[in-house]
């Protein structure tokens, strides 16, 4: 289709230049041989210009007609879809989480079904209240997929996963998510102001709040130094910021709703060492919060209270950085590897 549609206007153009030519010509050699005058030539080129654009335009929108066909589709597929993911019946479902919330997966295990990778495989941890525990490991180790799972993106094939000691099955989604606070590796900005990007983490978030999350994110004053401030318009997913800018207004947008667990996965890649302690420290400092952070990078993890290795969808090793470091495995060849990088 777009192959014919790319054809089509210069085709119609070739078309009209040919019958125009063609005209002139057999015009002209009846106008030597005196059976036309030149006037007649003139007139029936001007018809002829006439009748063709309506015709071109016959074309033109059926092949508009045919784009807003195969749109709709697309549009009605979109809204027939049934959600993978449900929160249960009223009656049954969970909706009020605690103020020291705990997360728990007990022999986990998830296969892509696209591909049957199996991502996780007996994987099983509890995220204490208030503690911050961090995922490292190799890429490919099903670091994001825990993520994905504990937010209830998908549902685990084996295994059970609980909020408060409640399954996530029995949690009311709209609820649950109310609590829970997500920073993706992609950051997606919208074609809005720098405020209401921050602000969209929390819909009724006023003003202060919106600033006191960009300020926890290390994010303020590089704001305030833009000429309209929390004002200022972002293009299509923030393309006039920089990646560190995006990564921390990212996290503003997470931090602005004070969640009680917050997910960062590997959203620090772009931040200096400087700002990214700067941040770590004020998410510490959230009421009543917990944290569960992805990082392939060690030194984001070096505060984190306990730290899991992931090996091939499998928690390999399990302690503090120091523990780690001790014991010579996988966590310590990582830890060498990046050190060697870096000098």
């Amino acid at each position: 289709l777009v192959k014919v549609e790319a054809m089509f206007m210069p085709l119609i153009v070739l078309l009209v230049g040919l019958s125009t030519i063609l005209t002139i010509y057999v015009g002209g050699q009846r106008v030597v041989g005196g059976h036309l005058e030149l006037g007649h030539i003139f007139q029936f080129v001007f018809y002829v210009n006439l009748l063709t654009w309506p015709f071109a335009s016959v074309g033109w929108v059926t092949s508009l007609v045919q784009k807003a066909e195969a749109s709709m589709n697309r549009i009605l597929d979109f809204l027939d879809a049934t959600p993978a993911v449900t929160s249960p019946d009223a009656g049954g479902r969970k909706d009020s989480l605690s103020t020291s919330p705990t997360l728990e997966f007990d022999r986990v295990s998830w296969t892509y079904p696209d591909t049957d990778i199996q991502a996780l495989n007996n994987v099983s941890f509890t995220l204490q209240a208030g503690e911050t525990l961090g995922i490292t490991g190799r890429t490919g180790s099903g670091k994001s997929t825990v993520l994905q799972l504990a937010m209830r993106m998908m549902d685990p094939q084996e295994g059970r996963i609980s909020l408060d000691g409640t399954p996530l099955l029995e949690w009311d989604l709209d609820a649950m998510k109310q609590d829970l606070g997500y920073v993706p590796q992609d950051v997606f900005l919208f074609s809005d102001t720098i405020g209401r990007n921050i602000a969209f983490g929390q819909g009724n978030a006023g003003e202060h709040k919106v600033r006191q999350a960009a300020q926890d994110a290390g994010v303020r004053q590089d704001i305030e130094g833009f000429e309209h401030g929390f004002d200022t318009m972002l293009g299509e997913r923030g393309v006039n910021l920089s990646g560190g800018q995006k990564q921390r207004i990212s996290i503003a947008r997470a931090l602005v709703k004070s969640p009680r667990i917050l997910f960062l996965d590997d959203c620090l890649s772009a931040v200096d060492t400087e700002t990214e302690d700067a941040i770590l420290a004020a998410i510490e400092k959230q009421e009543a919060s917990c944290t569960l952070m992805v990082s392939h990078r060690l030194a984001s993890l070096r505060n984190a209270d306990r730290i899991l290795v992931m090996d091939e969808g499998e928690i390999v090793e399990s302690g503090t950085p120091d523990e780690l470091l001790a014991a010579g495995g996988l966590y310590a060849t990582m830890f060498e590897q990046q050190k060697a990088e870096q000098d």
